[in-house]
């Protein structure tokens, strides 16, 4: 059992940025529930042995609907209000678990995720137990404090995460066990709660896709539709770039 590897999607959010009165998780883009598409991602992996779905409260029945035809889906539970009380969940869901399973967290609002994205999350925790997928930054970043911009970062050393990252359980327990009894956390993702609470715990970063796109706005859902039109094309480098050194 050390060595299985669970797929957590993540779908606890309700999505009000996109403007629907569903969930947007259980919106259809290209003919298909977004959710559906995050799961087979995963179900059909021959890396992943295990998918467990968290879902927002009020819609775990949707959800175990639409994830009853996966095989590998052994749980769908209710999630939290926020994304650390999902993650939160899960894990108390993997009580059972041994410190060695690795473990995915994946943003079920990301539907495109594909195989090589995956695979290079889990060739990773190979020899880490944090991994982070990111994609180089085309715009410039800056911190701005009280309107003013203070800071620029070189755009070279700046990535935009996306999911799944992955983690040895034992390393994501410990980081959420420390997390969870301050009263000041305040986190976006997991490799934020890891890098924070054990910074001795080197994150492996590895290359994620622009097709990896997160639905959010009333915008990403055209995207996501043209996406779902245009599958991946496995001879484009573009839609299966290099790992990051």
């Amino acid at each position: 059992m050390a060595d299985r590897t669970v797929a957590v999607v993540l779908a606890g959010g309700i999505g009000q940025r996109v403007g629907s009165a569903r969930p947007k998780q259980l919106l259809e883009v290209g003919g298909r529930p977004i959710l559906s598409r995050a799961i087979a991602a995963f179900d059909g992996h021959p890396g992943i042995t295990e998918v467990l779905v968290v879902m927002a409260a009020g819609h775990v029945r949707a959800a175990a609907a639409l994830a009853a035809p996966f095989r590998k889906v052994t749980g769908v539970i209710e999630g939290g209000a926020t994304r650390t009380a999902s993650t939160a969940a899960a894990l108390e869901a993997l009580a059972g678990h041994p410190d060695g399973t690795r473990v995915l967290f994946h943003d079920a609002a990301r539907p495109f995720v594909d195989a090589p994205v995956v695979d290079r999350v889990l060739d990773a925790l190979d020899a880490y137990d944090a991994v982070a997928v990111g994609v180089p930054s085309s715009d410039t970043i800056v911190a701005v404090e009280d309107g003013v911009v203070a800071g620029m970062p070189p755009r070279a050393s700046l990535s935009r995460f996306q999911t799944p990252q992955g983690f040895r359980l034992g390393t994501v327990r410990a980081a959420y066990g420390r997390a969870l009894a301050d009263p000041d956390l305040l986190a976006t993702d997991d490799c934020g709660i890891v890098h924070r609470y054990l910074p001795e715990v080197p994150i492996r970063v590895v290359e994620g896709s622009e097709r990896n796109l997160k639905v959010t706005h009333p915008l990403d859902i055209v995207v996501a539709e043209h996406l779902a039109a245009a599958p991946a094309d496995p001879a484009d480098p573009a839609d299966h770039p290099t790992e990051l050194s």
